[in-house]
């Protein structure tokens, strides 16, 4: 799959997110403002996140497209680990206003009316969430997109919440089914909190996620694994080091150091780079390689000794 494909498929799946969650939004304001039930009112809330969260992707999608440029020689990649954390942020601002509302709830607990169109709601916002989620996850693992993940994992969350949401409208109309005259209202705001709870879990890992890309963190250690190992079984390839590893957005860069026989001609030596670099975007798409080239001398630096084929004496 081309570049070209890749973005296509990228904000396509964005676009269905925003149709769905701009749906679910107003059933679940309709449902929870008829029969005043404070959790379901705290999921249209969720949901409305969730919805900004997919434009915040889909803007973010189109301006990671963008080819490099001379103010941005590296590319626009990072708009989607921004996006990220502003999605991050929206969501733990919604959690605040949930526990807000729903503590003032439980101080003075209200009736609920018509409890089955909130489980309808609830059941119907868990389907459609959890078929669009299984199609962003599926895109996003594919592009290594954090944009689509982030949003897949908003509508993940929203998922459990919502049949947190229906199981507990489900308790309570059971128990003021069996015990006419006796109401547990206050299980709703309870549940709204619980709700609360697993949406800043959500946000507290995805906002981890977006800032290490931000501030360069470097690759997963078994991903650097990977290409130490690939250096090193490069033929021609005596040692390696200053081995350093960057992400933005779902581009990796990778730079480092070999250093090969002093005799080895410059033509070689770029062949050589080339292999390695092939190998490397083999295992790890969307990889931008950078080789320094150094000739290796009768003693080994201390900081390529370990990585040598065959260590000498250590300078």
């Amino acid at each position: 799959m081309d570049s070209k494909d890749i973005n296509s498929a990228k904000q396509g799946v964005v676009k269905l997110s925003i149709v769905s969650n701009g749906a679910l939004v107003v059933f679940k304001l309709i449902a929870g403002l008829a029969i005043g039930s404070i959790s379901v009112l705290s999921e249209a809330i969720h949901s409305g996140i969730d919805l900004v969260a997919a434009f915040i992707a889909w803007f973010a999608v189109r301006s990671s497209a963008q080819p490099a440029d001379k103010d941005h020689q590296y590319g626009h990649d990072k708009f989607e680990n921004i996006s990220g954390f502003v999605e991050a942020i929206l969501i733990f601002l919604a959690a605040a206003w949930i526990i807000f509302e729903a503590a003032k709830k439980l101080i003075s607990p209200e009736p609920i009316e018509m409890i089955g169109w909130g489980i309808l709601v609830m059941g119907l916002s868990s389907f459609v969430n959890m078929a669009v989620s299984h199609m962003l996850f599926k895109v996003g693992n594919a592009t290594d997109s954090i944009a689509i993940k982030a949003d897949a994992w908003h509508l993940r969350t929203d998922v459990y919440t919502s049949m947190g949401v229906m199981m507990g409208l489900a308790l309570i109309w059971l128990i003021e089914l069996a015990w006419v005259g006796h109401h547990v209202h206050w299980i709703d705001p309870v549940i709204a909190m619980m709700v609360a709870i697993m949406i800043i879990k959500a946000a507290y890992d995805l906002t981890v996620q977006s800032l290490g890309d931000l501030l360069d963190e470097s690759l997963p250690k078994d991903d650097n694994a990977r290409i130490a190992e690939l250096i090193k079984t490069q033929g021609g390839v005596i040692s390696f080091k200053n081995l350093r590893t960057r992400k933005a957005g779902s581009t990796k860069f990778i730079e480092f150091d070999i250093l090969v026989d002093a005799g080895m001609s410059v033509e070689n030596a770029h062949k050589l780079t080339d292999y390695i670099i092939e190998d490397i975007e083999k295992v790890l798409t969307r990889s931008k390689v950078t080789i320094h080239i150094e000739p290796c001398k009768s003693v080994c630096p201390y900081d390529c000794q370990p990585n040598c084929s065959s260590p000498q004496k250590v300078l």
